[in-house]
C-alpha cells in the first residue's frame, strides 16, 4: 500500500507534495499515484498530461489523482482524460479531511468509467482566506527542508494564471512559522527553505502586517540551533528596511536571492503590470551587493512577450551584465487562459525559443564566470548526499572523498567542471 506523488513545478509544490502524501497516508488511501501539477506554462500542463498518460500504460490499475495548479485552473482538461480517476483542487489536496471524504470514491472509480463532472472536486480558491501551517514530519531523503509561509497572490501580472490557481495572498502566522522551523531543526535539519508564491508580500493579510523581513529575524532569533536560512524566489520591489537589515547582518541567512525579473525592457515590463522598471533591478542589485558582497543572484526572465522586439530582447540580455546575474530560469512566452497576455499580439513561438537559447547561453557564460572566480576560495557547504552538496550562494560543490549527508563541511575549491565546483 503505497501513496506516490510526481511533482512538477515550483519549491513551493515540492513542499506541498510532502503535506499531500502525509494526508492521503492519514486517510487510509494506498496504492494511488497523485499528480501535483504546475500551470506556469502551457508545456508545463503538457507535460503533466503526458506523464498521466506514461503512468497509467506503466500501471494501468493504480488510481490516478490529478492536483496542483493546473488542476485548480483547468480542471476539465484533466477530468477528461480516462487515464483519471480524481481531479483535486490547490485547497482540498492539503486536506486530510477532503482525502478522507474521497477515499471510498477513489476505490471505486480505479478502472472504471466515470463522467467528467463526478470526478472533479476543485472549489473557488479565490474563496480562502487563510493558509495553515501544514507540518512534515520529515522530507525523504533530504536535508534541506522547505517551510510554506505564504501562499497566493494580490498581484495580476498579465502573462500570470498562478492567482487563479492559488488565490489571493494569505501567510501563515510568525509563531506557527518559527514553530515548525524549531520542529524541523530538532529533526535534523541544517537549511530551511522559506517559500511561497509572492514571498515578499508575506503579512500582507495578518494582524499588525508583518514583513517578510520581521519573520526572517524571528526566526534566526528563536531558533538560534538553524544553520542556514534561505529564501525562494522574492520580488525584489517588496524588499523591506528589515529584509535588508536581515541580509547585511546576519550570516546565516544565505547570501543567495533569486529574483523574479521577467524582462529587461522598461515597456515590456508595463505590458506584463510588472511593478518594477529596469533601473529598480539594476539598483536593487547593487545596493544588496553593498550590503552583502558575497551575495549571488539567479533570475526568471521571459522572452518573447508579445510586442517584444529585437531590442526590447537585446536588454534582457543586458540584464545579466548589468544586474550581475549567475543564474537564469528562461521561459520562452506561453499564453495562459484567460490572461490579458493572451489576447495582445503573439510573437511567432519559434522566435520565442529562439530567444530564450540566446538568453540560457548568456546566462550559462554568466554562471562559468562565477565558477571560475569561485576556485582557490573556501567555503561551506551542505553536503546533501556522499558526494555533493551546495554552498551558502547555492552554487553545487562535488566532493573529493565521501561525506556525511547533513554535515556542513568547510572545503577549498581545487577547479570546476563547467556545471558545479570541486573540491580539494
Amino acid at each position: 500500500m503505497t501513496v506516490e506523488v510526481v511533482t512538477f513545478g515550483c519549491r513551493l509544490n515540492a513542499y506541498e507534495s510532502d503535506v499531500i502524501g502525509a494526508g492521503a497516508r492519514a486517510a487510509g488511501i494506498g496504492d494511488v499515484i497523485i499528480v501535483n501539477t504546475c500551470a506556469v506554462t502551457a508545456e508545463a500542463v503538457r507535460q503533466s498530461r503526458q506523464t498521466i498518460r506514461r503512468i497509467k500504460r506503466e500501471r494501468p490499475d493504480v488510481p490516478v489523482v490529478v492536483t496542483g495548479c493546473a488542476a485548480q485552473v483547468e480542471p476539465r482538461t484533466f477530468a477528461d482524460m480516462p487515464e483519471v480517476a480524481l481531479v483535486l483542487g490547490n485547497e482540498e489536496k492539503l486536506s486530510s479531511q477532503a482525502w478522507r471524504e474521497h477515499r471510498n470514491a477513489l476505490l471505486m472509480r480505479a478502472g472504471a468509467d466515470v463522467p467528467a463532472e463526478e470526478k472533479i472536486k476543485v472549489n473557488d480558491i479565490m474563496a480562502v482566506r487563510e493558509t495553515a501551517a501544514h507540518l512534515v514530519d520529515g522530507f525523504a531523503g533530504r536535508v534541506r527542508a522547505f517551510v510554506a509561509v505564504q501562499n497566493g497572490c494580490d498581484h495580476r501580472c498579465t502573462f500570470c494564471v498562478i492567482p487563479y490557481g492559488r488565490g489571493n495572498s494569505r501567510s501563515v502566522p510568525m509563531g506557527e512559522v518559527v514553530a515548525e522551523v524549531r520542529k524541523l531543526c530538532e529533526q535534523g535539519y541544517r537549511e530551511v527553505v522559506l517559500t511561497g508564491v509572492d514571498l515578499t508580500s508575506y503579512g500582507s493579510n495578518l494582524p499588525a502586517t508583518p514583513k517578510l523581513g520581521t519573520l526572517v529575524k524571528q526566526i534566526l532569533k528563536h531558533v538560534p540551533q538553524l544553520p542556514r536560512l534561505r529564501l525562494s524566489s522574492i520580488d525584489s520591489v517588496e524588499a523591506d528596511r528589515d529584509l535588508m537589515d536581515a541580509i547585511a547582518t546576519q550570516a546565516r541567512l544565505m547570501p543567495h536571492l533569486h529574483l523574479s525579473l521577467q524582462s529587461g525592457d522598461d515597456l515590456i515590463l508595463k505590458r506584463m503590470k510588472r511593478r518594477h522598471c529596469r533601473t529598480d533591478a539594476i539598483a536593487f542589485c547593487s545596493q544588496v551587493r553593498r550590503l552583502r558582497p558575497d551575495v549571488v543572484f539567479g533570475a526568471d526572465m521571459i522572452t518573447g512577450f508579445p510586442t517584444e522586439t529585437d531590442a526590447m530582447f537585446a536588454r534582457s540580455l543586458d540584464l545579466v551584465d548589468a544586474c550581475g546575474l549567475t543564474r537564469l530560469h528562461v521561459f520562452p512566452f506561453s499564453p495562459r487562459p484567460a490572461t490579458p497576455a493572451a489576447r495582445m499580439p503573439q510573437l511567432p513561438r519559434t522566435l520565442a525559443k529562439e530567444r530564450a537559447r540566446q538568453l540560457r547561453a548568456r546566462g550559462e557564460a554568466a554562471f562559468k564566470q562565477h565558477l571560475d572566480s569561485q576556485v582557490g576560495r573556501r567555503c561551506r557547504v551542505l553536503a546533501e548526499s556522499r558526494s555533493r552538496g551546495h554552498n551558502e550562494q547555492f552554487t553545487p560543490v562535488r566532493f573529493n572523498r565521501p561525506a556525511e549527508p547533513g554535515v556542513i563541511l568547510d572545503v577549498g575549491i581545487l577547479s570546476h567542471d563547467g556545471r558545479q565546483l570541486l573540491a580539494a
